[in-house]
Order: structure tokens, then C-alpha cells, then sequence
């Protein structure tokens, strides 16, 4: 009896030890995420501190110097030249955004409501992500040989009689810098909003239709209310690519257009890296706000 019951107690020690290291579920969540905080801090987080110290540094022509200056900021805010890139990039952003929100909006509606077959959907969607399996670089430098002065759309105006003499605005000026962005990046746009629609729930038309509800009125104030989350996430793909390209500036306006990104480059060449740093932290700060406007105004949550 006195073995039978000291196993018993021995047992018992053994439940209430098992009991004492029970992690409650939010330290096991904590756990479960440390991998991603590890990665998101030493990918992402790290990387933008290292940049916001460096843009306080002094530097020169032989290399940089650790320090705390403010030198970089005064002399990235101060500057006129700044600001009309600022404007600039942000003019190309506006443009950009619009057009894309328009096209990407009309082919996600006509894929999600006019194609039946989901299968059906699903090829013309990839039909439409085919041009993206290329480099960016490929897609963009395929505009010069088209809209070039003795490009494809100037011979073929010319030979109707349209135009007598080839039109240089169509190559290396803002308008192909528009152009070719719009044509990189509405894919972001089409995607996000082509999902939304999709989880549309079909009854809500019938319900609207049933109320008497045209059309048009079925589009303004069940499809685009419903499509908003859609819209910001695409937003935000568009927003933030534009401010950050500097490759399609470069070379669609031939260097006679200018960017944030661009300004950043050009920085970098010359070795001036704090100066770059400190751009690229106005430039972050920027887009961050905008950001943040966005998600003011639609609340994206039930997308993600």
C-alpha cells in the first residue's frame, strides 16, 4: 500500500509539473510569430534604420564619416529643385493612378461580370498576366521602336495623310513616361479589384434590380461602394511603384523629366549617400502619409 501510494504522488508531481509549464495561447502566438518578426526585422526594419542613420552623416568626395548632422535635410527641403521633383513625381503618381484605376476597374467589371465560365475568367486573367512574365525593362524599352519618330504610330499617320511631318512628343516626354507606367502597373490594380468583385454576392443586383434600380444606378451605388477595398489596395500597388520608379523616367523621357527616385539614383552615382539616405526618408515619410490617407478614408480589412 505505501508503494501504491507513493506512485500515486509521484504521479500527481508529475501532472502538476506538466501543469506549472503550460504556456498560456498568447505566449504561444508570440511564439508562433517570432520567425516572421525575426525576418521582417532583419529584411525590413533593419535596412530602414541603417538608412536613417546614414542620412545623418557628413560626407565628402573620399568617403563618409559617421556624425549626427542635419546638414542632408536642410539642404533636401531647402532646395527648390527638391520640390519641383517632389511635384513632379507626384504629378506622374496622380496621372498614373487615375488612368490605371479607370482601365483596371473596367477589365476587372468585365471579367467578373460578363465572363460566365469561371474557367473562362481564369484564362483571360492570365492572358492579361502574360505580358508580366517579361522584365520590366523589356516591357518599357518596347515602346521606343512604336512611338519613335520613325516609329510604328508616326509611319503609319503618315501614310494615311494624317499628320505631314512625325509628331516628337510621342517619344521622350512626360506623356511616355505615362504611358509606359500605365502600362507596367495596372495589373496591380486590375488584380485586387478583380478579387473584390468577385466575392460580391450576386442576390444584391437582383435585389437592386428588383427596386428598380437602372443599370448605371446598380454600378454607382452597389458595385463601386462594394469594389472600394479593392480599389485602395490597388491604389496603394500603383502609388507606391510610381514614386519609387526611376528607370522608366530615365529612360521614356531621355533624361529631360526628373523623379524622386531618379534624384536618389543620380545621388548614389556620385557617391553621395547620406544625401540619397535623407531622400529616401522624406520619400518614405511621403508615401507613408498618403498611405495612411488611404486607409482613412476605405477600410481595407476584410480583403486582407
Amino acid at each position: 500500500m505505501a508503494t501504491i501510494a507513493a506512485e500515486t504522488e509521484e504521479d500527481a508531481q508529475r501532472v502538476r509539473g506538466r501543469r506549472g509549464l503550460r504556456l498560456s495561447p498568447s505566449v504561444i502566438s508570440y511564439l508562433q510569430a517570432t520567425p516572421l518578426i525575426a525576418i521582417l526585422g532583419f529584411f525590413f526594419l533593419l535596412p530602414i534604420a541603417m538608412i536613417a542613420v546614414v542620412s545623418f552623416w557628413d560626407y565628402d568626395f573620399a568617403g563618409l564619416y559617421p556624425d549626427f548632422l542635419t546638414m542632408n535635410y536642410t539642404d533636401t527641403l531647402g532646395s527648390w529643385v527638391t520640390w519641383k521633383t517632389y511635384l513632379n513625381t507626384l504629378k506622374f503618381t496622380a496621372i498614373v493612378w487615375a488612368l490605371t484605376l479607370v482601365i483596371g476597374f473596367w477589365v476587372a467589371y468585365f471579367l467578373a461580370f460578363h465572363i460566365r465560365k469561371t474557367s473562362t475568367q481564369m484564362i483571360l486573367f492570365l492572358v492579361c498576366t502574360v505580358p508580366f512574365m517579361t522584365s520590366n525593362i523589356i516591357r518599357m524599352i518596347s515602346w521606343i521602336p512604336v512611338l519613335g519618330r520613325n516609329g510604328l504610330v508616326n509611319s503609319a499617320l503618315i501614310k494615311m495623310g494624317i499628320i505631314p511631318q512625325p509628331i516628337e512628343w510621342l517619344l521622350y516626354s512626360d506623356f511616355a513616361v505615362v504611358l509606359a507606367m500605365v502600362h507596367l502597373y495596372t495589373l496591380f490594380m486590375v488584380t485586387p479589384i478583380f478579387n473584390t468583385l468577385m466575392r460580391i454576392d450576386r442576390s444584391l443586383f437582383e435585389a437592386a434590380r428588383d427596386a428598380g434600380a437602372s443599370g448605371w444606378q446598380v454600378l454607382w451605388n452597389v458595385v463601386i461602394p462594394l469594389a472600394k477595398p479593392g480599389m485602395a489596395i490597388g491604389t496603394i500597388f500603383v502609388v507606391t511603384l510610381v514614386m519609387a520608379d526611376f528607370s522608366t523616367v530615365q529612360v521614356m523621357s531621355g533624361g529631360q523629366s526628373a523623379s524622386v527616385a531618379l534624384m536618389m539614383k543620380n545621388q548614389m552615382s556620385l557617391l553621395q549617400y547620406p544625401a540619397a539616405a535623407a531622400n529616401a526618408v522624406v520619400l518614405l515619410v511621403v508615401v507613408l502619409m498618403m498611405v495612411a490617407a488611404i486607409l482613412r478614408v476605405v477600410d481595407i480589412r476584410k480583403e486582407l
